[in-house]
């Protein structure tokens, strides 16, 4: 055991560099947007696209002043319908269940109807399918619905047949197992925008009127720079809110890269986390949530390098470190900023004051023993720079072409070259290697066989010519060697191969490094391969090999080759001495406290690899070859050794405090002592573990610290819980005594519509500001360009783009994205989002605004909203409604508490969408009409706005803050100043509301209005309202319907209702449905339809059921037995409807009746 922590040692674990990332490809292109200032009340068209990008069109149409409200700029620009696979819920395909964006089956797969034994389904009534006893009224069908589709339509619908056709001979059409829907045309939308002049200090002005269609521009403006002005976001200002609770809430932002890189991992960590921020603070809790971001030191380096090389055409080694790292921090202050400026009001928007970070000069001397906690630090020789984490393996089947950063020409990977050992002494004998890195033989010390290997036992202790050199190389025995792998011999590399650095150690071999960091051939090689490019002299090596008759043979070879994540380079293996930490003491402890229950990890299925991860946790490199981080505040004292031949080093804040102790550690005067620091930097993930105490002031003892230290949660991807979570958890306990957090919060992976993961390689990464803002498909496409990828999974991925987005991204807004995000089960498998789900929630979002436009308009500017508690419900639906808002309330508050949001935009979308749109607002409207109003549904739509929004704030806070400020006030209290600060409704306070008997009731009235409907669409009573009997043979039902038979008549579109006694017979000439077994349903229909022309459609619509049938059960039974019973079921069901309804109408017919009213 080394007594100094520092001290160098030499060893042979294994890890990885990257080398040549100084390559100069394109900078990111960036779109700006039209301006969105300009002088007040001014207003003008735009033709743009979903990016933004706007011109004036050839032909404007002017704008009447007076059709314009003050203060909106409004523009035209395309819009999409839904862009995934079909199934997935648009604008206006809401499926069952309340949750839009979902697959969603037909109406006949909605009915679970038992097995039936499949069997020959012939119609009861034969005429149906045989024809009518009219035959002519079959020919004037399009007469009665109207004129026949116009010629021109059919052409192109001809047309678009034969294209279709001749795609699919020329075998262009691709076959899928589900194919995709295609995306439907961009068609324009007017945007509106907020035109009115606002400081950053000022209130947004709500006083003009709403405009007609949301627009997440005009909604998102203004309100940012607002509330952080007035500190609705400081744990100060929520001291003084009167619903304060006295309780903290702390967490901190998992720090995105400094690069502004950002996917829709990203905008998931922080939707979840602000939801969390938002709702502890509108309870009254003292909140802080911290930002930061991640110094990303090998991503940050890489692209400034890039940019040197590309505008001024050096490299960081002719700047030198001080001045590479100057135009390294003006890039980050330059990009940073308006990366923030452009992603903070959209991404994080409800962030509180960011707190200073420390610099890791601190933690390295703590951990390193400089302080009253310690724990050991070591330096060895490894073959490691870049994290495993940042490492892609690339499979690849045979020989592969790539494009490389660095290199003029593609280089050939997946081949395996033979090259012959001659054995010394024996000219005809000689021991054939195969090695898919010929680049790598300068530096082979040894050839390896395995020690039961006859074909080589007789070799065994002898020697074997290099084949470059003609040095003798030992014939080693290693039972680590394959025998049944190619030639059974491997050559040993220890300077660039992890295993062979092992093997190595094991048999006493001394590397070497022959390739440097820069990718060239170090001076070991000899002349004729110095300075190359490690490539280039692979080409040159196997040329040498032929010329003195070693080369055996090359062939394709399956492998699985490194890739650096940040410079998309080969990952090559370098020898390199490194800094370790080690890490058993901590790693027992963090097991201990998950085991204990200190520690919550949530999903709890994560305890198993937290507990697996630390039970074979080893050693911790620190230590990166790179010039941006945090620089390892350890120094070498030149010249000096100690203990015996080993160097001798030192840590220190700063230079003059590490000469002090190395004049305390080798009895000379410091001012004789040689000091040079290690040029090395932190692990980015050393330095992101010191995040959560870091950025309180640590390791002074502030008052941030003493008051939000250990955080309350800890939210973030389940990916990060050993690179991130168990680091903190490891340094948080050894360098501050105390767990950072209690509670781990794990959301899952983001993948796209397909399962995939998301890579750049496949065109599938989503940018979150791509979403909100929109983006056209050339931008898109731009972004691909600039990257790193090689010019085959460019063109991969550059085709995948254009199918998933043929007409980019529209502008969904970030209210939607946050919605659509928090609405999935993250804490199951993984999350597959599509763009069309964010888009449908940007219709919901219009659902509300228009809501919260027919509230408004009904309560007039006279309106005085009552206090809460003196409201009282004056009708059953009044009560029902508002059972439904105490009931959501309660859901929401269970969300919350029990972190499962998808069950609070559950609870939301239900409450908004289904029952206030759907029900309540339609069933109210008659009584809104009536003159005097009554009082009670004005108040009751108040509380149901004011409520509601409050509910819905903290997942859409943009939207619930700019229809809540054009609320009436209330009486009782001082109001808030904005939503973000009012108190979250409690289910507690609106228990009173709860009537849970009454919703029961009324859910068996709206059975009956879908019953209604669906009769009322089988017989296309478009315009008539028929009168409708109810009959029950149970009197207590009759009773439930009474109070709700006005709005009965109202949500089914039907006259009058009204109640038919038990024993009354059934209404001659009545259309008839069971609702339940008890109750009968009958609508009129004397008079209201024309049966001549009925019966030919229900004919046709029945054949095209029959043939669907017919087809299902021509199907082999065995592919999805279930679900092939249940659509048999469906469309028997559908059938028999058909038939009753045909039955109906023919003994109408028989009748002669006029028709009164279609």
């Amino acid at each position: 055991m080394n007594s100094q922590p520092w001290a160098p040692q030499r060893g042979f674990p294994s890890q990885v560099e990257g080398v040549s990332t100084a390559h100069a490809p394109l900078s990111p292109a960036r779109a700006q947007g039209p301006p969105r200032s300009g002088p007040r009340g001014t207003f003008r068209w735009l033709v743009a696209g979903p990016g933004g990008r706007g011109r004036e069109p050839a032909a404007c149409p002017p704008i009447p002043p007076s059709r314009v409200p003050r203060g909106r700029r409004v523009q035209r620009r395309p819009t999409v319908g839904r862009l995934c696979t079909a199934g997935a819920g648009g604008p206006s395909e809401t499926p069952a269940g309340g949750r839009p964006g979902r697959a969603s089956r037909s109406r006949l797969q909605m009915l679970a109807m038992p097995p039936v034994p499949p069997a020959p389904f012939r119609p009861p009534l034969w005429w149906l399918s045989r024809g009518l006893r009219r035959p002519r009224l079959l020919c004037t069908q399009s007469a009665l619905y109207g004129a026949p589709a116009p010629r021109r339509n059919r052409e192109a619908k001809q047309k678009r047949l034969r294209e279709k056709r001749a795609a699919l001979e020329a075998g262009l059409t691709e076959q899928t197992e589900s194919p995709a829907e295609p995306p439907k045309a961009w068609r324009p939308k007017e945007v509106v925008e907020y035109g009115i002049p606002t400081a950053s200090w000022e209130k947004k002005d709500v006083s003009a009127p709403l405009p007609p269609a949301y627009s997440p521009r005009y909604v998102e403006a203004a309100w940012y720079p607002w509330w952080v002005r007035e500190g609705f976001f400081k744990p100060e200002y929520q001291e003084r809110l009167p619903q304060a609770t006295g309780e903290t809430f702390s967490m901190c932002i998992p720090p995105p890269n400094v690069t502004g890189s950002l996917h829709i991992g990203h905008a998931l960590t922080v939707a979840v986390q602000d939801a969390l921020v938002r709702w502890h603070r509108m309870r009254g809790d003292r909140v802080l949530w911290v930002p930061g971001s991640d110094h990303a030191g090998i991503a940050t380096q890489a692209v400034v390098e890039k940019q040197l090389w590309r505008e001024r055409g050096v490299r960081r080694h002719e700047l030198g470190r001080e001045d590479f790292l100057r135009e390294v921090w003006r890039w980050k202050e330059a990009f940073l900023g308006v990366a923030h400026k452009v992603t903070a009001p959209a991404i994080l928007p409800g962030v509180c004051t960011p707190r200073p970070h420390t610099d890791g000069r601190e933690a390295g001397c703590m951990v390193c023993g400089c302080g009253s906690l310690r724990c050991e630090l070591y330096r060895e020789a490894v073959t490691d720079l870049v994290s495993t984490f940042q490492v892609e393996s690339r499979p690849l089947q045979g020989r592969t072409e790539l494009r490389l950063p660095g290199c003029l020409t593609s280089v050939s990977f997946g081949l395996l070259v033979s090259v012959a050992f001659p054995v010394d002494g024996e000219p005809d004998a000689e021991v054939v290697v195969g090695t898919t890195r010929p680049e790598t033989l300068p530096g082979d010390v040894a050839v390896a066989v395995h020690p039961d290997d006859s074909r080589y036992t007789h070799l065994h202790g002898r020697q074997l010519r290099h084949p470059l050199t003609g040095q003798l190389l030992p014939l080693i025995t290693d039972t680590a060697v394959q025998p049944q792998m190619g030639t059974g011999a491997v050559k040993v590399t220890p300077g660039h191969s992890p295993v062979d650095a092992e093997m190595g150690v094991r048999h006493g071999l001394s590397p070497l490094s022959v390739i440097a960091e820069d990718g060239t051939m170090t001076s070991l090689c000899g002349d004729w391969l110095q300075g190359l490019h490690r490539f280039v002299a692979r080409e040159k090596i196997v040329c040498a090999l032929r010329e003195r008759g070693l080369f055996r043979g090359l062939q394709e070879h399956p492998m699985v080759l490194p890739i650096c994540s940040r410079s998309g380079d080969v990952v090559e293996y370098l020898l390199k001495s490194q800094w370790f930490v080690r890490c058993q003491e901590m790693g027992d402890r963090a097991a201990k406290a998950v085991e204990s229950g200190a520690l919550e990890l949530w999903p709890s299925f994560h305890q198993k690899s937290w507990q697996r991860w630390f039970a074979h946790i080893g050693d911790w490199c620190v230590s990166r070859q790179l010039w941006w981080g945090h620089q390892i505040p350890a120094y070498l004292v030149v010249g000096e050794c100690v203990e015996g031949d080993e160097e001798c080093w030192v840590v220190g804040q700063s230079e003059a405090e590490a000469r002090e102790r190395a004049a305390e550690q080798t009895g000379r005067p410091g001012a004789e002592l040689t000091l040079e620091r290690d040029p090395d930097v932190l692990d980015t993930w050393f330095s992101s573990a010191l995040f959560p105490f870091s950025a309180l002031g640590w390791p002074q003892q502030t008052a941030d610290l003493a008051r939000f230290y250990p955080l309350s949660l800890m939210e973030t991807g389940s990916d990060l819980l050993m690179f991130w979570v168990g680091r903190m958890v490891m340094l948080g306990t050894q360098l501050t005594g105390q767990l950072p957090f209690s509670k781990v919060l794990l959301h899952s992976m983001v993948r796209d519509r397909q399962g995939r993961k998301m890579s750049k390689s496949l065109g599938n990464v989503l940018d979150p500001r791509d979403i909100i803002n929109g983006v056209e498909l050339q931008v898109l496409q731009a972004k691909l360009r600039d990257g790193n990828l090689d010019p085959g999974e460019l063109a991969i991925a550059a085709a995948a783009q254009k199918k998933d987005f043929p007409h980019g991204i529209p502008e969904c807004g970030t209210d939607a994205l946050r919605f659509s995000l928090c609405s999935h089960g993250i804490l199951g498998g993984d999350l597959h989002l599509c763009v069309s789900e964010v888009l449908s929630f940007r219709h919901f979002c219009n659902k509300i605004w228009n809501a919260l436009r027919f509230i408004l308009s009904a309560l007039g500017d006279s309106f005085v909203p009552l206090p809460t508690e003196e409201l009282s419900p004056s009708s059953p639906m009044d009560a029902w409604i508002l059972s439904r808002l105490a009931l959501t309330a309660q859901e929401c508050e269970r969300g919350f508490l029990t972190r499962e949001l998808s069950h609070v935009t559950h609870a939301l979308y239900h409450f908004w969408l289904h029952s206030l749109c759907d029900v309540y607002l339609e069933a109210v409207k008659p009584e809104l009409s009536r003159a005097p109003c009554p009082p009670g549904p004005p108040q009751v739509l108040f509380s149901c706005a004011d409520v509601g929004l409050r509910l819905l704030a903290p997942l859409m806070p943009f939207l619930a803050e700019e229809l809540w400020q054009r609320l009436p006030p209330r009486l009782d209290g001082s109001p808030a100043p904005s939503i973000c600060v009012a108190p979250y409704p409690s289910a507690c306070s609106l228990e009173p509301w709860r009537q849970p008997e009454l919703e029961r009731c009324f859910s068996r009235v709206q059975e009956a209005v879908q019953v209604l409907r669906a009769l009322r669409a089988t017989y296309q009573l478009t315009k008539a309202r028929p009168q409708v009997l109810l009959q029950s043979t149970n009197p207590g039902e009759q009773r439930l319907f009474q109070p709700f038979l006005e709005p009965l008549g109202t949500l089914s579109h039907c006259g009058a209702v009204g109640l038919l006694p038990p024993d009354a017979a059934a209404p001659s000439g009545w259309a008839q449905a069971p609702l339940g077994d008890t109750i009968q349903i009958y609508m009129e229909l004397q008079g209201l339809v024309d049966p001549q022309s009925q019966l030919p459609r229900l004919a046709a619509r029945r054949q095209k059921l029959q043939k669907q049938f017919d087809s299902l059960l021509a199907r082999p039974s065995s592919e999805g037995v279930v679900a092939r019973q249940q659509k048999l079921a469906s469309l028997r069901l559908e059938l028999s409807k058909l038939d009753q309804a045909a039955c109906h109408l023919q003994q109408l017919l028989d009748g002669a009746p006029g028709v009164r009213e279609l």
